[in-house]
């Protein structure tokens, strides 16, 4: 009975110590929940953001993206998504090519502006909440290089071992 205790101890203090290992999502651009700058968006330049992770579990061999507005009037509106982010990357840089392909390997797909990449916020009126989110998948990912949002969590359905998600804000300047 004493060593099922000790076995029941040292589980749950191995749970707590690896529940602080959940990969996180950051950006230098702006904090979580607060108002994403002009810059990266239909009122400044539409460049994407820089975008840092940390936590991924060592099976990861790719990683994925999606941003979307949940807050569209007409649906949840994507506004970038891509796939085979190399294992070793940890993060992306600002102002990301709007390319099928990248040099690192990474694709992108279609955003619902039909076109490759990132396109920043532009909400019609009031603020809306952006969400980033990266999938570590133990996976590469072959989509073609028009595939959408629905597509790609298609694919990464069964390869995710973890994630994270990042939300910002904006309000389009009239």
């Amino acid at each position: 009975m004493i060593g099922f205790v000790r076995a029941l101890v040292f589980l749950s203090a191995l749970l707590l110590a690896t529940a602080g290992t959940a990969m996180q999502l950051k950006s230098s651009a702006f904090v979580a929940n607060d108002l994403i700058p002009a810059k990266f968006t239909c009122d400044g330049e539409n460049v994407s953001p820089s975008l840092n992770w940390s936590g991924a579990p060592d099976t990861t061999q790719s990683y994925a993206l999606i941003v979307d507005d949940p807050d569209a009037p007409s649906g949840t509106w994507v506004h970038w998504v891509a796939w085979n982010i190399p294992k070793e990357s940890r993060g992306l840089v600002e102002k990301v090519a709007k390319e099928d392909s990248l040099p690192d390997g990474t694709k992108q797909g279609h955003n619902d502006w039909q076109k490759t990449g990132y396109g920043g916020p532009c909400p019609p009126s009031g603020t809306h909440r952006y969400f980033f989110k990266v999938y570590a998948l133990d996976a590469h990912l072959t989509l073609p290089s028009n595939a959408t949002k629905k597509d790609l969590l298609k694919a990464i359905h069964g390869h995710e071992v973890d994630n994270a998600e990042l939300v910002g804000r904006y309000s389009k300047k009239h």
